[in-house]
C-alpha cells in the first residue's frame, strides 16, 4: 500500500515539474517572419506543407491563399447583400429580373443561361485586363504601411474562408430541410430585415 501512495505522489510531483520545450524545426524557421504569422500561434503550419520546400514554392502557396481569400471575400459579400439589398434590374430583358432570383444555393439552379454569360463575362474581363491598379502596377505605401495591409488582407481573406464555408453549410442545410425554422439566412442580424 505504501508502494501505491509514494508511485502516486510521484507521478503528481511530475505533473508540475516543468515541461521541456522542444526545438522547432527549420522549415518552420525558414518562413517564420512571412506576412501572416502573427502572434501568438505565430508560423503555423500543422499540416507540414511547409516542411522541405523552396522559397518560390512557398511563395506560390500564398498567392493561391490571397487569391482564395479574395475569392471568398466576395462570395460571403453575395452571400450578405442580396439578404439587404436587391438592385432590380432584368437578368434577362423581359423575363428574369434580380429580384426574382433567391439568396445562396438556391440561385445557382435558377440564374438562366444568358445570366450565367453576363457573370463569366465580367469575371473573365476582370481576371484578363485587371482591376482598380496604379499606373506602376503595385501600390504606392511606405514599406511598413504596406506590411500592415497585406497582412490584413490575408487574416480578413482567412477569415472569409471559414465564414463563407458556414455560409454554405447554413444554406445547404436549409435546402436540406433541417433549418431549424430560420425565416432568413442570416439569423444574428435581425436588424437588417423589414420585418
Amino acid at each position: 500500500m505504501k508502494s501505491v501512495i509514494f508511485a502516486s505522489a510521484l507521478a503528481t510531483a511530475a505533473a508540475f515539474a516543468p515541461a521541456q520545450v522542444g526545438k522547432t524545426t527549420t522549415a518552420l524557421n525558414a518562413f517564420e517572419n512571412e506576412l501572416g504569422a502573427l502572434p501568438p500561434v505565430g508560423f503555423w503550419d500543422p499540416a507540414g506543407l511547409s516542411d522541405g520546400i523552396s522559397q518560390e514554392k512557398f511563395d506560390s502557396y500564398r498567392l493561391a491563399e490571397l487569391k482564395h481569400g479574395r475569392v471568398a471575400q466576395m462570395a460571403v459579400l453575395g452571400y450578405v447583400a442580396p439578404e439587404t439589398y436587391r438592385f432590380g434590374y432584368d437578368l434577362v430583358p423581359g423575363e428574369v429580373s434580380t429580384s426574382d432570383i433567391p439568396n445562396g444555393l438556391a440561385a445557382v439552379t435558377a440564374i438562366p443561361f444568358l445570366g450565367w454569360a453576363q457573370i463569366i463575362a465580367f469575371v473573365g474581363t476582370v481576371e484578363t485586363y485587371g482591376w482598380f491598379t496604379s499606373p506602376t502596377g503595385v501600390i504606392d505605401l511606405p514599406d511598413d504601411i504596406l506590411a500592415k495591409r497585406q497582412t490584413a488582407e490575408l487574416q480578413h481573406g482567412r477569415v472569409a474562408m471559414l465564414a463563407v464555408l458556414e455560409l454554405l453549410r447554413h444554406d445547404a442545410q436549409t435546402l436540406a430541410g433541417l433549418d431549424q425554422g430560420y425565416p432568413h439566412l442570416i439569423t444574428g442580424l435581425p436588424f437588417i430585415y423589414d420585418n
